[in-house]
């Protein structure tokens, strides 16, 4: 697996990029957005890990960019920690954030839970009603039309597909999905059910992803 480290700061850029290797990673470094944009072209990475503070292009327009031709996961790195931080990061397409400082155990964590959610399960095509999930491709329609989602949205879609009118409960959605404890304060179930609530509903079309007061969120008619 192949990670691309972008961070303006020298020191941290070392660590990581120990600290990953150590984890049998093949690990690429970029001091700018710039020369990051430049790398993932060369050499696609599995997954990247980006700060948001960065001189020139910061770490949320590369992240911008690099949703026009990738679904690669893409995994903040901030010092601020606040809601409206994070929603600015999410809505730019990250599929997930960590704020400074952290520990390199927990980022280690976050890594190989977002490169899990990659990972081929058995069962390539999945429908429900008029949406279909094609697991290898990563690709969804809806009505015969498509759908563009990040690769956290599409791992959260997943999971419903994979347990239609099943009853998920938080915690469900946060071990399978996010594949650690993320906190029980944290509304971040919420937002990604609303994100892909926008993107499956467009043009009218009927809601499938319910919530059950109390409960979780459940995939039905």
């Amino acid at each position: 697996m192949r990670i691309l480290v972008v961070d303006d700061d020298p020191q941290i850029l070392s660590v990581l990029k120990r600290g990953l290797a150590f984890e049998g990673y093949t690990v690429d470094t970029a001091e700018s957005g710039e020369k990051a944009l430049a790398i993932a072209l060369r050499t696609p990475p599995d997954l990247v890990i980006l700060d948001i503070m960065m001189p020139g292009l910061d770490g949320l327009e590369v992240t911008k960019r690099l949703r026009e031709g990738s679904d690669v996961p893409v995994l903040l790195l901030t010092a601020k920690g606040t809601i409206p931080d994070r929603v600015a990061g999410l809505d730019a397409g990250a599929d997930d954030y960590l704020v400074k400082p952290f520990a390199l155990d927990e980022l280690l964590a976050r890594v190989r839970a977002l490169l899990r959610r990659r990972q081929p399960q058995d069962g390539t095509l999945l429908q429900f009603a008029d949406l279909i999930v094609n697991t290898a491709t990563r690709e969804v329609q809806r009505a015969g039309e498509p759908i563009d989602l990040t690769a956290r949205e599409f791992d959260l879609l997943e999971f419903f597909m994979r347990n239609p009118r099943q009853v998920l409960t938080r915690d469900m959605i946060y071990e399978r999905v996010w594949g650690y404890d993320f906190g029980g304060e944290s509304n971040i179930i919420d937002v990604y059910i609303r994100y892909l609530r926008e993107k499956l509903e467009r043009k009218g079309r009927s809601r499938l992803i319910h919530t059950i007061r109390g409960a979780g969120y459940v995939l039905k008619t």
